[in-house]
């Protein structure tokens, strides 16, 4: 009579744990086909591909997860304790083959299939005659950097920084192609213009990120970092650093502005006329 209650029992929680296994499986796959928490609209062509490899990761891991939560909610019921002994198994060499390789495969082809999307931002330099802007990560703020008229960088030195007197990246002065070079606390780009990023950060390691470029890169202290990005859809974007750089690193935030030709233009000279 013991042994059959406990079986009743068992089979009750193994039914309830199987039960259950299924409906998280089901509600999963509903939020991510629903996609009710989502990215933002990218706007780049490099943006739309990395959700591109992102949709194909998410499809081939999903079917896994799937199939295999399926499975384990299955052999909870069907191998539920019925109040026999155990039987010990060593398992199945071949299976172990065959689902070490399947996950080899499936992670390099993922690999190959991310291979031009990398190259393109990371061995691919930036299209003749693109824009360049510098931007700086320093505790707690971003400062983007502009030539001037002259199209060329100010030299700058690490010992003529002074926030006070409004010097955030050490621009000298005294050197004729830094005195029109402009330097603002947002960062503005023309729509549809290719664009190169030089990188810095003056005293610990930040990330500079814009979600909608789907555009994160590390900024590291005695580095130079280059990277490009052509923006497609003009608005305001939030400009982040991803990187936990000190207790005021939530603080650490800007706006990327994607403007008309024109509207930048007339961005640049109002940034002038602040000098």
């Amino acid at each position: 009579m013991e042994q059959k209650q406990s079986g009743t029992g068992s089979s009750l929680v193994a039914a309830g744990l199987a039960f259950s296994l299924v409906v998280l499986t089901f509600s999963t796959i509903y939020f991510f086909l629903k996609r009710t928490w989502w990215f933002p609209e990218p706007i780049s062509a490099f943006a739309e591909s990395i959700d591109r490899q992102f949709g194909r990761t998410l499809f081939i891991t999903g079917v896994v997860f799937f199939l295999a939560q399926l499975a384990l909610g299955y052999v909870i019921f069907r191998y539920r304790d019925r109040g026999g002994r155990a039987h010990y198994s060593h398992g199945n060499t071949m299976l172990e083959i065959l689902w070490t390789s399947a996950t080899a495969v499936m992670f390099i082809g993922l690999g190959l299939a991310a291979e031009r999307a990398w190259a393109s931002l990371y061995w691919m330099g930036a299209a003749p005659g693109a824009m360049q802007v510098e931007v700086t990560g320093k505790q707690f703020v971003w400062s983007f950097r502009y030539p001037g008229v002259d199209g060329l960088f100010g030299r700058t030195d690490p010992s003529l920084v002074n926030d006070a007197a409004g010097n955030p990246v050490g621009l000298d002065t005294s050197d004729p192609a830094a005195q029109d070079d402009i330097v603002a606390p947002t960062m503005a780009v023309p729509v549809n213009q290719e664009v190169e990023v030089i990188l810095r950060a003056t005293d610990v390691t930040h990330s500079f990120f814009v979600r909608e470029l789907r555009f994160k890169q590390d900024a590291v202290p005695g580095m130079i970092i280059r990277l490009h990005f052509k923006a497609e859809k003009t608005g305001t974007y939030e400009v982040v650093c991803a990187e936990l750089c000190g207790l005021g690193h939530h603080r650490m935030r800007s706006v990327l502005r994607v403007l008309s030709q024109d509207e930048f233009q007339a961005w640049l000279r109002e940034q002038a006329q602040e000098l």
